[in-house]
């Protein structure tokens, strides 16, 4: 009988529970359906003893970063913070357990652990959406995929939360056949098998119920150009309409305007810039297309209800990390409202 596949998954701190449940639990699910013990894991931690989840729960590991024997993978598994939580110790594990010849994975911001030990230059690597600004600052030689899986190349990587389920479905199809994969995936409820280029988050369709086409390529274009946004008529010039009938479309469809929906856009990207990298406030807002930084701040406060740099001190940091976890939320008034009326680029 075939020795089982032997994954380790390192933890950082702060990983995320989601995803670490949505990478074993298909392999579990894989043992029970065959009635085989096709897959083990363990769990590593820095220390060898726990690690904190980013839901305040402490997970016990098997070990910590001694050299691995008999490992077909090691995945690192983050969350919230990653960037504070890469140490010397880590990296240096990494790249000993690369010179050993262990292929690697990233899942959630694991990436970010991989991308800082020089492992992902050039490798077509898939990140939770919220990290990919900091990686277009941070890593620019990195090519990011929009999906949620990425298993082409030597190293492998998944978005986080379920994109990691996705990722070993893939794997479990590879090495198993797609009729196990999807009896793991009837066990686990999922609807059916996601390729690896599915989207990320929800299309403007599937969350506005639009299917406009010049709306979503406006839409596109906006998400495209945030360095050097463009003005409302030269998007709408490119797709042939008039300014007057890009604006109803917004109007009607997302209850604001071309301009405000862009600097939500901005805004969000900045606020991402803020939390996840040490870059100035000045360089943050030049990487937004905001040209002013006292007029950036501004329209930070106006929407954040906090000043950029207040955003990087550690409580306003983790209840923004809740607000984008949906956990809590921030009073500040939604898309189209009063209060974001008074927005301007």
């Amino acid at each position: 009988m075939d020795k089982p596949v032997h994954f380790a998954f390192l933890l950082m701190q702060d990983f995320t529970h989601l995803a670490l449940s949505c990478a074993i639990e298909p392999l579990r699910l894989a043992n029970l359906v065959s009635g085989r013990r096709l897959f083990r894991w363990s769990l590593l931690s820095e220390d060898g003893r726990s690690a904190n989840c980013s839901n305040g729960a402490t997970t016990l590991t098997d070990g910590g970063l001694a050299s691995l024997t008999r490992t077909d993978r090691l995945f690192v598994v983050a969350g919230n913070n990653v960037q504070r939580h890469v140490s010397s110790p880590v990296l240096a594990f990494l790249r000993r357990e690369r010179a050993a010849g262990t292929p690697l994975g990233g899942i959630c911001s694991g990436a970010y652990v991989l991308a800082r030990a020089g492992f992902l230059s050039g490798i077509e690597t898939c990140v939770h959406w919220s990290y990919h600004d900091i990686f277009a600052e941070q890593f620019p030689d990195v090519p990011l995929r929009r999906g949620v899986f990425s298993a082409d190349g030597p190293v492998l990587t998944a978005a986080g939360g379920t994109a990691a389920a996705d990722l070993m479905l893939h794997l479990i199809t590879r090495d198993h056949g797609r009729d196990l994969a999807l009896a793991v995936a009837d066990q686990m409820l999922d609807s059916g098998l996601r390729e690896a280029g599915a989207a990320q988050r929800i299309s403007l369709q599937g969350r506005h119920g639009c299917r406009n086409r010049h709306l979503a390529r406006a839409v596109e274009i906006m998400h495209s150009a945030i360095e050097a946004p463009q003005r409302p008529c030269e998007i709408a010039e490119e797709l042939g309409i008039s300014v007057r009938q890009l604006e109803r479309l917004f109007m009607r469809y997302l209850g604001t305007t071309p301009k405000r929906y862009q600097t939500e856009l901005r805004l969000e990207r900045a606020r991402n810039l803020v939390m996840q990298t040490e870059l100035s406030i000045i360089e943050i807002a030049m990487a937004c297309g905001f040209t002013s930084p006292s007029h950036f701040s501004k329209l930070y406060r106006s929407r954040f209800g906090i000043s950029p740099g207040f955003s990087r001190s550690e409580p306003a940091t983790q209840t923004l990390n809740l607000v984008r976890t949906g956990i809590c939320s921030i009073q500040s008034a939604p898309v189209g409202s009063q209060q974001n009326a008074r927005l301007t680029a």
